[in-house]
């Protein structure tokens, strides 16, 4: 395994702008509906940020690659919806996932406009929020503020926990940046982390996802406007 996750690490140094698309690319593709839903764009997010201490990736181009991807998936989700209205979300693909546009609905017959912010941190519904806030006619100027403060707060949240976690133990256990086997197991135990995460939060999904109920047009359309 060590083997494989050294050419890794020397094709990332080699390769530093593909591991930023891939990372732009992870976080844009977790807000296109439906596909969203079966990208581990968090997973793939917090793994590379595990390469940020040892110099293979710079920490301001990796949240700036995160932070970007998800605008630019969130605004143009967002804009299609607006544009298309309610029709768009009995339409294919997304008419074969009605209870996960029921639980989008219901996240904002309970909280409103700061259902943009808080669905930006739960997947999969994440993927099905910013489409549905615009074919529910929330008024742009009211998204895209809210929208763009949850991903400031996003890219963080899944980019510092690996570099915080491979830095502590260059700080704490006095390991080189670029020891050997000890920082292969680190790195190799923050991606691990962060399949067992995602392993997690899709088990949850599964159990608790069919409790939420659909709340009415009518009265969603009050909430935003």
């Amino acid at each position: 395994m060590t083997f494989y996750l050294d050419q890794l690490i020397a094709f990332v140094s080699a390769n530093a702008w593909l591991a930023y698309l891939t990372l732009f690319l992870a976080a844009l593709l977790e807000a296109v509906p439906v596909v969203g839903s079966v990208i581990p764009g968090s997973t793939i997010i917090l793994a590379l940020s595990a390469l940020v201490p040892g110099g293979q990736l710079r920490l301001e181009w990796v949240l700036a690659a995160a932070v970007a991807g998800a605008l630019l998936g969130d605004g143009s989700a967002f804009w299609i919806g607006h544009r298309a209205q309610r029709e768009i979300l009995s339409a294919w693909p997304l008419s074969n996932y009605p209870r996960v546009i029921a639980q989008s609905e219901a996240f904002f017959h309970r909280w409103g406009v700061l259902a943009v912010f808080f669905a930006r941190f739960v997947p999969p519904i994440r993927a099905f929020v910013p489409i549905t806030a615009g074919a529910l006619g929330m008024a742009p100027p009211r998204f895209y503020p809210v929208n763009i403060a949850a991903i400031l707060l996003w890219a963080p949240a899944h980019v510092l926990p690996g570099v915080l976690a491979v830095s502590a133990l260059h700080e704490y256990a006095g390991l080189p940046h670029h020891a050997g086997l000890a920082r292969h197991i680190w790195i190799l135990a923050v991606i691990g982390g962060a399949l067992i995460l995602a392993l997690v939060t899709w088990i949850i999904r599964r159990r608790h996802g069919g409790g939420l109920v659909e709340p009415t047009a009518e009265k969603i359309r009050k909430d935003f406007r």
